[in-house]
């Protein structure tokens, strides 16, 4: 069966021309480009005024921040460009181990989105994690096998590296045997040691927070993945690689991208317009976004409109809009006119899913657990920044007598975050500053990458109401008073829901809104900003469940301060 597309210019990503041809598919291939006619297919779609170029390739992304099931953010992101993503399922190994990637893999397959996925390289990600499993490069090593499985992801145990951990160099060793590519996760990492990093086998990294890293990294070899996600939102620093000679060097990806977001702005063709509003060129952007992150992860005849290649594509309406009208998929038509057409749910085991339902293990908490301990009073608060991922440490007095030192008017709120895999008992304490909330508490079980329950809030008894909801539902809860008043269930490993995209972004919305009227700092989406919290490889100070941490020291510190 043989379709031609007649009448539309073509974005030829391999010189950046815009070409007037016409473009014959046969099955799920491009097999031709160029003056072909009716007489040569047995369709014709007549695109007239319209530009075809190839899909969006989404370089770096964790299905689970979107809280939606593969099949779900197919339907979310198909419509907006996208055709293929390369997923870390990091987030729900660190709850379920291989189960978690094995579930994934059976959620994703068969359906129009083509999914590709990197091995999670850091369950937990550094030893001060307790995560719901381990997994070791023997672990990994089977997983190899499939041809869905392009690469080892971001190997964030930079240190690890740094200090030649065999276990960590296997896992990279490994990914070099199969021929698969190895990705990088290593902020402000820089001269030698960022050479020793590189030279164990890293090809990219998706961390620069400003043009200047990003450039000494191009320039030692690695791709420079852009990341606009809903926390971390890197674009406008990094406009300047946009430019020669380092734009052929670049991906875009989204990372950690939150429904409400997804639903109200887009995916990839979001970044895309974002760039162009800032001056830069499209077919710029199109690059980066297609053939470029084909090349990075070794997708051969993906990412471009060419004789041989699948033919993943779009007709857009409008170029620098990136509108889009119709998207193609291994040469079918999954969206007709910006509606997406209906495909069958994926099958998966029944142990699987059985396993990632059932993923809390902590006993009921109550107001006490979450008091701290009056030693001093100079103590370390961490202080989130709004936009980035990265988190400072503030010395801060604190006033006991109040809410057990909540202070509200200084914007000093109350930090727990509790292990939920395996019935330890351990807790984090500690206080937080930045998020602005002036009564109620909220609470997560999406806390990167271990994913144990988190909490912030200005008073216990609402803290341990939140948590035992999340407990009970998995997801955010948002609680003031003693009253749940907004709540997103996420019963798939507390990271998940089945529901549909417009469904889970409403909730996702509505939970924006309760928190906002808790007098939340404009700026900051509580939700993703606390979810990185307690993630010790990105610095300064995290908080995990067994204390603070020192992220660039990679050593445990004490709550109070020279004490």
């Amino acid at each position: 069966m043989k379709t031609l597309l007649k009448g539309g210019t073509v974005v030829n990503v391999f010189t950046g021309e815009l070409e007037t041809a016409n473009v014959l598919i046969e099955g799920e291939t491009v097999v031709g480009v160029g003056a072909y006619e009716e007489a040569d297919a047995d369709t014709v779609e007549y695109v007239d005024g319209k530009y075809i170029c190839p899909g969006f390739i989404d370089g770096h992304i964790h299905i689970e921040s979107t809280m939606l099931t593969p099949s779900e953010l197919a339907k979310m992101c198909m419509p907006h460009g996208t055709t293929a993503i390369v997923a870390d399922p990091h987030e729900i190994a660190n709850v379920c181990g291989t189960d978690g990637i094995r579930y994934m893999m059976q959620a994703a397959a068969g359906i129009p989105l083509h999914v590709y996925f990197a091995l999670p390289s850091c369950v937990p990600a550094t030893p001060f994690d307790e995560s719901g499993a381990k997994l070791t490069a023997e672990d990994l090593f089977p997983l190899y096998e499939s041809s869905r499985i392009v690469g080892l992801a971001e190997m964030m145990n930079y240190p690890g590296v740094l200090a030649r951990d065999q276990d960590v160099l296997q896992k990279i060793a490994d990914a070099r045997r199969f021929g698969k590519t190895v990705d990088g996760h290593a902020p402000s990492l820089s001269g030698k040691a960022l050479d020793q990093y590189i030279a164990a086998g890293i090809q990219s990294d998706h961390e620069c927070a400003c043009a200047d890293e990003a450039i000494e990294k191009i320039r030692k070899g690695q791709w420079v993945m852009i990341r606009q996600g809903t926390a971390a939102r890197n674009l406008t620093a990094l406009l300047p690689l946009f430019e020669a000679p380092y734009k052929h060097r670049c991906v875009l990806v989204t990372d950690d991208r939150h429904p409400a977001d997804l639903e109200a702005e887009g995916h990839i063709d979001n970044i895309i317009r974002l760039a162009v509003r800032n001056g830069k060129n499209v077919i710029t952007a199109i690059q980066m976004a297609t053939v470029q992150a084909a090349q990075c992860f070794g997708l051969s005849y993906v990412g471009a409109i060419a004789p041989a290649y699948r033919a993943d594509l779009l007709v857009l309406d409008d170029l620098d809009t990136v509108d889009i009208c119709d998207v193609y998929a291994a040469g079918k038509k999954v969206v007709d006119r910006r509606r997406m057409r209906p495909f069958p749910a994926p099958k998966i085991d029944e142990e699987l899913l059985h396993t990632v339902r059932n993923s809390f293990h902590i006993a009921p908490l109550t107001p006490k657990d979450f008091h701290i301990a009056e030693n001093a009073d100079q103590c370390r608060v961490i202080r989130v920044i709004p936009g980035q991922l990265v988190t400072d440490e503030e010395i801060h007095n604190i006033h006991w007598s109040v809410e057990n030192g909540v202070d509200i008017r200084r914007d000093i709120l109350k930090l727990a975050v509790l292990e939920r895999h395996h019935h330890t008992g351990h807790k984090g304490l500690g206080f937080i500053t930045g998020i602005g909330m002036k009564k109620g508490a909220i609470a997560s079980s999406v806390s990167h990458d271990s994913h144990n329950l988190i909490v912030i809030g200005t008073n216990e008894a609402d803290m341990a109401l939140a948590a035992n909801r999340i407990c009970q539902t998995g997801g955010n809860v948002v609680v003031a008073d003693g009253q749940v008043i907004a709540e997103m269930k996420l019963p798939i490993a507390g990271l998940m829901t089945e529901v549909s995209g417009k469904e889970i972004a409403a909730e996702n919305e509505a939970v924006r809104a309760a928190v906002s009227a808790l007098g939340v700092t404009e700026g900051i989406e509580p939700f993703m900003n606390m979810a990185f919290v307690s993630l010790p490889v990105i610095p300064s100070v995290k908080m995990t469940t067994q204390g603070l941490v020192d992220v660039n020291k990679q050593e445990r510190i004490s709550l109070y301060y020279n004490t």
